[in-house]
């Protein structure tokens, strides 16, 4: 195999400090209407202080970084997550749980049953409250200037810590709501959670439902009627994980033959309305979701296969992904059927898709990603390529190209002007493996081929974060 990605391995072995301090180091010019904080959360630390190496991508201690402008300054601070995981392993000295993709003699589960979260997937505000997230389970407050932990954050006592609770919320930016799902993957009753939390943060519903297979669901879609759930068959085996001392990577099965399925619930009231086949593939970030008076449309980024075995072993990643396309279904919104399968052509290995957070549930041209080049080829690889996509188009219309041995993080988030419309930037991350420097690089979000505007270097580097999100001032 040839390797794609060289000296991606210094990411992942970086000696992190948490720190806070202005930006000092600008290259290019800010745009004057950025004034608000970035946030980012992801697996930051793969080796620890006892001389332990994580295997998979998703093992890492979930670190958040935030970018603060105001004023033409940028300041940048950067803390873990105070999870359970973390806290008592930091108190031990060495590792206590297992994680997604790496297991040990000893290592123990919560409750026995599931992961202790590492928090490291995700981080959105709502309801004045900065949250982080992990896979299934409660997120963590956070202090939004500091970014010290408060604590696991219940919904005022209405949920508990082994309620199952995704990483993916999604946010109305109209009404405030704020829509998510989780999985209980029971082998013999598998079940859906949906949950409905108001604009002052108080749940309004959680309700259940009957999946036919305890699928592993990262991301879910909302529109202005319905939360849209796109279930692909990656089955999870909870008992070869608590019984037989699997790793959750192990025990997950791909079962094509079993089909696809989207499965809409009203927002207004929990109730599943249909559950549509939609063939055989995998999805696991959806792009957007939109209504017209006839149709529901739902965007998404299609795969052959899942992708969680591409994210390891570290520092081997992405030996054999393969190239995936963005696909938008038209569905009849009387018949609840599936009447149309669009398909953009693309020769892309794309991931963390986004929209302008004005766009979300609502009819909209524009989205962007990241991507890895030559898809299909064996050999390690790693993001390096922003891509802007308009469906008009039909195709990746603008790409911007890292140069050689730079990669980039991070989910890109959209930065709008608040007086024009068509103006905004892209964040997103820059690493420098080979001289091992870390900086976040601003985008015209309409002229990505031609480079960032603005480059904002780090003191020290940081590792490849997961999602993020802007909280204007």
């Amino acid at each position: 195999m040839g390797d794609h990605a060289p000296f991606l391995e210094r990411a992942f072995a970086l000696d992190l400090s948490e720190q806070h301090y202005v930006i000092d180091t600008i290259e290019g010019e800010l745009p004057l209407f950025i004034q608000g904080t970035y946030y980012v959360n992801g697996p930051a630390r793969f080796t620890t202080s006892s001389g332990w190496q994580y295997r998979h991508w998703l093992d890492g201690d979930g670190m958040v970084c935030a970018l603060r402008f105001a004023s033409g300054q940028v300041q940048f601070i950067n803390r873990f997550v105070r999870s359970t995981k973390f806290v008592e392993e930091e108190a031990a000295g060495h590792p206590l749980f297992r994680t997604f993709g790496t297991t040990f003699e000893s290592d123990r589960l919560k409750r026995g049953i599931a992961l202790e979260s590492p928090v490291n997937v995700s981080v959105y505000s709502h309801a004045g409250k900065l949250l982080a997230f992990g896979e299934q389970g409660l997120p963590w407050e956070l202090d939004p200037l500091t970014l010290e932990t408060r604590g696991v954050h219940t919904f005022g006592g209405r949920l508990n810590e082994v309620s199952p609770f995704s990483a993916h919320p999604k946010v109305d930016p109209v009404t405030g709501e704020m829509l998510n799902f989780g999985i209980a993957f029971s082998a013999t009753n598998p079940q859906l959670y949906v949950y409905c939390i108001d604009i002052h943060g108080e749940l309004r519903y959680r309700k259940r439902h009957r999946i036919d297979y305890p699928c592993s669901m990262h991301d879910c879609g909302l529109s202005p009627s319905y939360l849209v759930c796109y279930l692909s068959p990656y089955l999870l085996d909870m008992a070869s994980m608590a019984q037989e001392g699997q790793t959750l990577m192990d025990a997950l099965r791909w079962e094509p033959e079993r089909g696809s399925q989207l499965l809409l619930v009203s927002r207004k009231t929990g109730d599943a309305v249909a559950s549509l086949p939609i063939g055989q593939r995998y999805c696991l970030h959806l792009i957007n979701c939109f209504e017209t008076e006839e149709h529901l449309v739902v965007d998404v980024v299609e795969y052959d296969k899942p992708l969680y075995d591409q994210y390891q072993i570290i520092p081997a990643l992405f030996t054999d992904v393969r190239e995936a396309q963005p696909v938008r279904f038209v569905i009849d919104r009387q018949q609840h059927t599936a009447i149309e399968r669009q398909a953009l052509p693309s020769r892309l290995a794309p991931d963390f898709p986004t929209v302008a957070p004005a766009s979300a549930t609502r009819p909209y041209q524009d989205f962007w990603m990241l991507s890895m080049g030559a898809p299909g080829e064996r050999g390690r690889k790693f993001f390096n390529q922003l891509v802007h996509v308009n469906w008009q188009a039909e195709t990746a219309c603008d790409v911007y190209q890292a140069p050689p041995n730079c990669y980039l993080g991070g989910e890109p988030v959209f930065v709008g002007s608040p007086r024009q419309a068509d103006v905004g930037v892209i964040v997103c991350q820059v690493f420098d493996a080979e001289h091992t420097v870390s900086a976040f690089a601003l985008f015209d979000a309409f002229q990505i081929a031609q480079g960032p505007v603005a480059l904002l270097y780090l003191r020290e580097p940081i590792p490849f974060l997961f999602h993020a999100s802007f909280q204007p001032e």
